[in-house]
């Protein structure tokens, strides 16, 4: 008997898990962002994805838990896109109206790069359950919190009147998010820079910012 370490067998089971949980991920993007979450079935993820269903269960709980998990993906590439344009060189020294564009830009060029990303993420997600509502939530309190940040700056600068702005940056958050659902469903396919354009002028307007021209 040829004695194996456990520290090569540990990881050896790490990357077969590795793989197994990549290929359910792609296999609900291809299938809740193309046929919907609601017409898939977990045998269906399993399938496409090549794995027995005990992996889903293991790796997610659930198709529920899948959906999830491919929603905090597409997001969190959304929100690192956004990050990196707020640092990039000069960033400070643009007026209100250009961060903004910028840091939509950076976003919705992320989360819209896939068609079937902006399907799971803006119009698959939607009343799932109370846990996938919650999940949501979550994740439009950490935008909130981003973009509220944004605005005490600019309120620093001088750029806006200096209130209390969560609240306004709340609903901004929400109706975002509606607009994206939105620009998801049609059959149209709106450019990038169509949709980033909407959502600054909506961001400015409700931080009762006047667009020159």
């Amino acid at each position: 008997m040829v004695d194996v370490p456990v520290d090569r067998l540990t990881g050896a089971v790490d990357g077969v898990r590795a793989r197994a949980r990549g290929k359910l991920l792609d296999a609900g993007l291809e299938l809740f962002g193309v046929y919907g979450y609601a017409q898939t079935s977990e045998q269906a993820l399993c399938d496409t994805a090549g794995v027995p269903e005990e992996v889903l269960w293991e790796e997610f709980g659930s198709r529920e838990g899948l959906l999830m998990a491919l929603h905090n993906q597409i997001t969190t590439s959304g929100l690192r896109a956004s990050e990196v344009a707020l640092l990039s060189e000069g960033m400070d020294d643009c007026p209100l109206e250009q961060r903004f564009r910028r840091l939509f830009d950076a976003y919705v060029t992320a989360v819209t790069r896939d068609l079937r990303e902006a399907r799971v993420t803006f119009v698959e997600v939607l009343g799932v359950s109370p846990a996938v509502d919650a999940h949501c939530k979550r994740w439009r309190d950490l935008w909130t919190d981003f973009l509220t940040g944004e605005a005490e700056r600019a309120a620093v600068r001088g750029e806006v009147e200096e209130r209390d702005h969560r609240v306004v940056v709340m609903v901004m958050v929400g109706t975002v998010h509606e607009l994206m659902a939105h620009h998801a469903r049609r059959p149209r396919r709106a450019r990038p820079d169509e949709v980033s354009e909407e959502l600054t002028k909506l961001g400015l307007a409700m931080l009762g910012v006047e667009l020159v021209g």
